[in-house]
């Protein structure tokens, strides 16, 4: 099932006012240390737009004064010599072939046509560009597009600057079946290898050794991408949110709490699992799970359309403040927060954590997310946490992690195996 990207291209530029000039780069590997790149990974709203997951290309959009659509992708010109170092570029017709945009152009001619589009438009309306200005924080690196803002600002001074990361959000808030299928191939393969990771597991494994498991399980199935980097917590590092040494050595009668996922074609998975490295639940650390897991079967029956986040995690908090108490918890003045201190759900797509607007924390038909209730005891070393991933419809929730194992009885009996 195929993703027709030049349908989410039109709809971006539907209801923009003439002349306006939409502009999404495909970022660039950053330098790590002398002649060496990071790894690079493409800019998530140029993949949306285009399918192409390579580096150094631009996507343009523009509506001329007559209210004329043309679209144009920009990519490097091939370099024969560069080619027998790292390999070719990619040629005009793939960029075509993939995208569905037949006019490719050539990086050295953008800044000059970027200026000619402006000339022939001028005094027709005011010019405006719409750019993804997104940033996770205030120190965060300037992107690309925040560099051709300030030269926007500098050469256009009577031009409008619009942010379309709010409109981008929304479009990829809501998944398509072709996305969806997309997101079940990496549900598979992240089942695969968390199987062979609890396979794997004995008294005394270093958390490393683990994470190599579900690793090498991953590239059996030709999987190189995680969704994010792997977290493998033993005993009381579990009660650690994001815990990321992956260091230590799990003993006996302890947990281990994985958080991991692979990804496919950048849709991800994101599952928690929580098992004991010996094969077998102590009778406390089945109480606990089974709260946890009794947690995350409410809110999945029960998330529907219209419900909110806030919803959902006040739904685990009551549910919390009744059964804690039959844990030997809540003492002391303690609630729920000391116990339980993130959130159960949050969007999942192109990015672990996919990107979201105020507006879109009320669930409709078509979003994924993730139920991931925890409890964690400090004082006892224990820390649990299930996640799985969901699809939301009109009448139900549909559980997309479904067969991956997570009762007391079927861990068990894969890890007796």
């Amino acid at each position: 099932m195929d993703i027709n990207f030049n349908e989410r291209r039109q709809q971006l530029l539907d209801d923009k006012k003439a002349p306006c000039m939409m502009v999404i780069y495909s970022g660039k590997a950053p330098m790590r240390s002398a002649d060496e790149n990071y790894s690079f990974s493409v800019n998530r709203n140029f993949y949306y737009l285009t399918g192409i997951d390579r580096e150094n290309m631009i996507l343009v959009m523009t509506k001329d004064h007559a209210g004329n659509v043309a679209q144009m992708l920009y990519i490097e010109a091939f370099d024969e010599e560069k080619a027998k170092w790292v390999g070719p570029r990619m040629r005009a017709q793939e960029a075509t072939d993939i995208s569905g945009i037949e006019d490719i152009r050539y990086l050295e001619d953008f800044d000059d046509e970027v200026n000619s589009f402006v000339e022939r438009n001028r005094g027709d309306g005011k010019m405006t560009f719409l750019l993804d200005l997104w940033k996770y924080n205030a120190d965060q690196a300037p992107t690309q597009a925040h560099l051709f803002a300030n030269k926007v600002q500098k050469n256009y001074p009577a031009a409008q600057i619009d942010e379309i990361f709010g409109e981008i959000a929304k479009m990829r808030g809501i998944k398509s079946q072709a996305e969806l299928e997309k997101m079940k191939v990496a549900q598979k393969t992240t089942q695969y290898a968390i199987e062979a990771m609890m396979k794997h597991a004995y008294v005394g494994v270093n958390e490393c050794e683990l994470e190599g498991a579900f690793d090498f399980e991953l590239s059996k199935h030709c999987v190189k991408e995680h969704a994010f980097p792997s977290i493998v917590a033993g005993g009381a590092r579990a009660t650690t949110l994001h815990y990321a040494k992956n260091n230590q050595c799990v003993q006996d009668g302890e947990m281990v709490l994985i958080d991991l996922g692979s990804a496919n074609e950048h849709y991800c998975a994101d599952i928690s699992r929580t098992f004991p490295v010996n094969g077998k639940f102590t009778e406390r650390q089945k109480e606990v799970y089974n709260v946890v897991l009794a947690a995350q079967q409410l809110v999945i029956e029960n998330a529907r359309p219209g419900m909110t986040y806030r919803d959902l995690n006040n739904m685990v908090i009551d549910f919390y403040e009744k059964e804690l108490p039959k844990l030997g918890l809540l003492k002391d003045g303690k609630t729920v927060r000391d116990y339980y201190y993130h959130s159960v759900s949050h969007s999942l797509g192109l990015d672990c954590h996919d990107v979201d607007t105020p507006s879109m924390k009320t669930l409709r038909p078509g979003m994924v997310i993730t139920v991931e209730p925890g409890l964690y005891i400090a004082e006892e070393g224990i820390g649990v946490r299930i996640e799985d991933d969901i699809v939301i419809t009109a009448e139900k929730a549909i559980n997309l992690s479904e067969n991956i194992l997570k009762t007391v009885e079927d861990i068990e009996a894969l890890m007796a195996k």
